[in-house]
């Protein structure tokens, strides 16, 4: 099984929910998400973020790239409206330099 298939199982399960809600949740079939689930097809991007945007986590969280549901800088990202000062967008610079660097250490 794909890490992919293992997050998707994962989240759907703390949901509670069957294959067909999810399926039904995103336009497709059951069927479908079995197979995603069992790593034999894989979701095509507009899926993956649909999925993403539901279970409220990063597609890089989906893909299994890291183990961070909601990584900070992606919901930094996603504060429209917010005036960031000088300092804090510098702060959010170092942070995901950080994250960076301790990626590449593993």
């Amino acid at each position: 099984m794909s890490e992919l298939g293992v997050r998707i199982r994962l989240l759907r399960t703390e949901k509670g929910m069957t294959q067909e809600e999810v399926g039904s949740l995103i336009g497709v079939t059951k069927y479908a998400v079995s197979l995603y689930e069992s790593a034999k097809s894989t979701p095509n991007d507009d899926i993956k973020n649909q999925l993403a945007d539901y279970f409220k986590v990063s597609v890089d969280y989906l893909l299994g790239r890291t183990n961070i549901r909601t990584p900070i800088e992606t919901i930094a990202a996603h504060h429209e409206g917010d005036e960031w000062t000088e300092e804090e967008l510098e702060d959010i610079e170092n942070f995901k330099d950080f994250v960076r660097m301790k990626r590449e250490k593993k």
